[in-house]
């Protein structure tokens, strides 16, 4: 398998990771449960499951209204693709 598809292959496999977490909070925090730790989202969107995650924001209207998480997931999710990009750029 070439870099490029195991990377794609990758991101794809944690970006559904990342949306089925999203989904498990989403229903823990409307059942009153314990919740999955912000650092968890985090760290799912940092390791590629950022488009995930955003779908999962946009889809389940999930941790969208909490500034401080979405400045942090915003950072993760641009040095993610920066990252990738200086990748890409420098092979």
């Amino acid at each position: 398998m070439s870099l490029p598809l195991l990377l794609i292959t990758c991101m794809l496999l944690m970006s559904l990771s990342s949306y089925a977490v999203y989904a498990v909070d989403k229903r823990a925090a409307q059942q009153g449960r314990r919740r999955v730790p912000e650092r968890t989202l985090h760290l799912l969107a940092l390791l590629g499951g950022w488009p995930g995650a955003l779908l999962a924001q946009w889809r389940l209207r999930h941790k969208t209204a909490k500034p401080r998480f979405l400045i942090v997931f915003w950072l993760t999710t641009l040095g993610h693709v920066a990252v990738v990009a200086a990748s890409i750029m420098l092979r």
